[in-house]
């Protein structure tokens, strides 16, 4: 079939956001996007069918198109259009794979929103998502929205469904977030792996209350009921457990004024939410304090939750 792009450019560079998925008690449903670190992402449309991945970093992922998120993300995409086109992408990753922060994601979710670009936008964001989903799956073994979509909506975002898919955004007020990444990895599938596959009834109905609490919270800019609703008493008491002195760093951090937080994603990595920059830092300091007196490697960084998703640089 005969190539019918009309866009007069066939490049387009864009900057994909780290995200927060499962913000403690919303497991799978709900995810925050940070105002960074970014992923860059160069992608250029070409003549020849199919996708060529390009890494410039040291990663070292996969550059089979089959083999990477992004390769993956695309090729779903290409299915759709059926044209003789195809897609070269530059790969710049900031954000470590591995550190729980949304890395595959941004790959996927950057990928799609510059290709779709380069195709006149003819996609649709939910679309867009669907796409970056078979990528994402790849990474971790599911389909799960809640990076995906606030990578490329912005913002807090609600996975009311993946089947059929329906994202709500949230608005919140200003939200600092304190990061905590210690140097090691946990993989996205074994942090799934080791999940309880029943929960008692009870335990339902309070991470139920918890999920409607801090949504409504967020609505209300009530930060006492967002404190209050980022409890987990399903997914984190497993999942802490695979990172080092996670219960400590969750006391202190409160203690030096956080509303709370948790796990981000799968982890390693944890955030903790402040409602104003100078608590951010005295949660910084409280976390450093923990690290440095164990001898563990970590990096710390504060940023916000970020109106914006994937951004496109002409």
């Amino acid at each position: 079939m005969a190539t019918t792009i009309k866009n007069k450019k066939n490049e387009v560079t864009v900057l994909a956001p780290a995200t927060v998925a499962n913000m403690v008690c919303g497991f799978d449903v709900l995810g925050f996007a940070l105002a960074g670190p970014y992923d860059k992402l160069l992608i250029r449309l070409t003549s020849k069918k199919g996708v060529t991945i390009i890494n410039k970093d040291g990663y070292n992922l996969p550059t089979q198109p089959k083999k990477n998120v992004i390769g993956v993300a695309l090729l779903s995409m290409l299915e759709q259009i059926k044209e003789d086109i195809g897609f070269e992408v530059e790969s710049t990753k900031t954000i470590k794979p591995g550190s729980g922060i949304g890395s595959s994601a941004a790959s996927a979710a950057g990928a799609v929103v510059g290709a779709n670009y380069l195709l006149n936008n003819r996609f649709s964001n939910e679309e867009l998502i669907e796409f970056a989903l078979c990528g994402e799956e790849v990474a971790s073994g599911s389909k799960h929205a809640d990076n995906i979509a606030p990578c490329i909506y912005g913002g807090i975002t609600l996975i009311r469904s993946t089947s059929p898919l329906d994202i709500i955004t949230i608005p919140s007020p200003l939200l600092y977030v304190t990061i905590l990444h210690p140097q090691i990895e946990v993989k996205t599938s074994d942090a799934r792996e080791i999940l309880r596959k029943t929960i008692t009834l009870k335990d339902a109905v309070t991470q139920w209350g918890n999920i409607a609490g801090l949504v409504s919270g967020l609505f209300k800019n009530d930060y006492d009921l967002i404190g209050r609703s980022l409890v987990d008493v399903i997914v984190e008491p497993v999942r802490s457990m695979l990172i080092p002195y996670f219960d400590e760093v969750k006391k202190q951090s409160i203690a030096a004024g956080a509303l709370g937080g948790g796990i981000s994603g799968s982890g390693p990595s944890i955030f903790m939410l402040s409602k104003d920059e100078v608590t951010a830092k005295k949660v910084q300091l409280a976390i450093i304090n923990i690290y440095k007196n164990v001898g563990m490697d970590f990096h710390t960084h504060i940023t916000t939750i970020s109106n914006n998703g994937v951004k496109l640089i002409d």
